[in-house]
């Protein structure tokens, strides 16, 4: 038997602007981690509050921490972009 875990590249929106990245299984249980415990990266742990501000899905692991990476890796103009475009996808669903 074969099961599929979905996997999800994330930036949040810190209480000081700035983005952070990560990837998860599960974006829900993530953001409380990230606003309420020590779970949360030590980054996030003093910015808080933080939003979702931007998330798509990878088919596993690796492919999630090579995107992961590739988006921690732009300027924050180029981020900025995606969480404008992202942004106005939700708003049309």
């Amino acid at each position: 038997m074969i099961t599929t875990t979905s996997w999800t590249v994330y930036f949040l929106r810190c209480s000081d602007n700035s983005l952070y990245t990560g990837i998860t299984t599960d974006i829900s249980r993530r953001i409380i981690e990230h606003n309420t415990s020590k779970l949360g990266a030590k980054y996030t742990r003093a910015r808080r509050p933080v939003i979702l501000a931007y998330q798509e899905s990878a088919i596993d692991k690796s492919s999630a921490a090579k995107r992961e990476y590739q988006l921690r890796t732009l300027p924050k103009s180029k981020k900025e972009l995606l969480v404008k475009q992202y942004k106005m996808t939700q708003q049309v669903c």
